[in-house]
């Protein structure tokens, strides 16, 4: 029950909140950004404003506006609204949160709607507690993670739920938010003006992170001086230095376990692969900076040597390894260059991913296709009966070190798995080969038998 205690109390907690708790919508009017998730005309909105929400995890990184739809569900609903902390809470508090909801359906015919913050910090036990509750809507759960719920929330309660993915702000929505929060009597309340290239660094600072934008304007704020004559006067301007005064170096997102880690490896690699030099270093940079493992970015390097260049260019492998044992030995700050000089090489060399696609091919034949003998004149000769073998060539006795001979087994011919690639040292021998080839059936040799 509202109190005159409780009024004040909310309010003396509100004044000391910080502005981005402060700024906290209430209603999906004020909710900035999330079209798609939440815009007119989606599922979540009409099941808000119907009051009919069904189970749902909110996916998507931090600040957001994940919990920030939570509140508003709390204060638009007619149902009880709990929340349960998933670092703090146990199995015993969801049974007697679920016991409590069940009491409460069955005398008052009333639903509840149980909120977990950041639930793929609740292990397997704890969400298979919720499976009961969620399947019979005893409980109407909002799960919100900044985790892929398919790889971290049980799959039996993503099947009771629907996902919503929530994406980073863009840059228009930011200023919205940071706007509204200049004006706003719960927030700054005019007492400051940004000025626009203080504006943009907040932007840029925020990195779609609505809560870090309005953190970083209200410490920008704290850093402006205000003489005493002036508190009264017109409003103080808050400037880039201001904003870079208040923080002192940027971190962008990431998280070496989680969703974020994967992104950007995964950009990394795929940069390499496309031969961009430029985006490659950004990428490194962004893992080296976050405090990745150094040695686990030299292990993709290498990866990716022999998967996207192998033998276009057979010194990337060299290159790489080369780097890993310089990160190994060397360590950081110092081994980024060995990486940078790395990864830069692999971008810039010829690629081919016949290595890579040729044994996977071969792997395929040998676990699906049938058995297939060893070419007699292949065979090893030191057992009995070996001397009804077929004859074997040996290449070094013959010009150019090569001679036509069947080395695959029967039903299998050359080219089954090994495409080489138009670029660099393999295209070079492949040319060389078919030349040898050319060769040998100009002079009447069975070069059909080269397999």
């Amino acid at each position: 029950m509202d109190t005159l205690f409780t009024r004040v109390e909310t309010a003396r907690k509100t004044e000391n909140a910080p502005l981005a708790a402060r700024m906290r919508p209430t209603t999906l009017d004020g909710y900035v950004g999330q079209e798609k998730a939440v815009g007119p005309g989606s599922w979540l909105r009409r099941a808000i404003e119907h009051d009919t929400l069904s189970s749902v995890i909110l996916y998507g990184p931090a600040g957001t506006g994940k919990t920030t739809l939570a509140r508003i569900i709390a204060n638009t609903t007619h149902a009880e609204f709990v929340e349960v902390s998933a670092i703090t809470g146990t199995v015993k508090d969801l049974r007697r949160e679920i016991e409590a909801a069940e009491s409460r359906l069955l005398t008052a015919g009333r639903r509840t709607i149980l909120f977990v913050d950041e639930i793929h910090r609740f292990n397997r036990s704890q969400q298979d507690a919720l499976l009961h509750a969620v399947e019979d809507r005893i409980v109407v759960l909002i799960g919100a993670t900044t985790e892929n719920p398919y790889f971290e929330v049980n799959s039996a309660l993503i099947s009771r739920s629907r996902v919503v993915e929530l994406t980073a702000l863009d840059d228009d929505s930011v200023r919205e938010l940071v706007r509204r929060a200049l004006a706003d009597p719960e927030g700054l309340a005019g007492a400051f003006e940004l000025a626009p290239e203080a504006a943009d660094e907040i932007v840029t600072l925020a990195g779609g992170d609505g809560r870090a934008a309005l953190t970083s304007l209200e410490l920008a704020s704290q850093m402006v001086d205000r003489p005493a004559d002036e508190l009264d006067g017109a409003p103080a301007t808050i400037t880039r230095e201001h904003v870079r005064e208040a923080n002192p170096r940027r971190g962008l997102p990431y998280d070496k376990a989680g969703d974020m880690h994967y992104d950007v490896i995964s950009a990394f690699i795929k940069s390499m692969r496309g031969s961009d030099p430029d985006a490659v270093l950004y990428w490194l940079a962004r893992m080296l900076d976050a405090g990745e493992d150094p040695k686990f970015i030299a292990r993709r390097i290498m990866i990716c040597a022999s998967e996207d260049v192998g033998n276009a260019d057979p010194q990337a492998l060299l290159v790489a390894h080369a780097a890993f044992r310089a990160t190994e030995v060397i360590g950081m700050p110092e081994c980024r260059i060995n990486l940078a000089q790395a990864a830069t090489y692999v971008a810039l060399a010829p690629k081919s991913n016949a290595a890579e696609a040729g044994i996977d091919a071969a792997l395929a034949e040998v676990r699906s296709g049938p058995r297939r003998e060893v070419p007699s004149h292949l065979r090893d000769r030191h057992r009995p009966g070996s001397d009804e073998y077929g004859a074997y060539l040996y290449p070094h006795n013959y010009p150019g070190g090569w001679v036509p001979q069947r080395y695959l087994p029967e039903g299998l011919e050359r080219g089954c798995f090994y495409q080489a690639s138009p670029r660099g040292w393999e295209a070079w021998r492949q040319e060389a080969i078919g030349r040898d080839i050319a060769d040998a059936q100009a002079s009447g040799n069975d070069a059909g038998t080269v397999g």
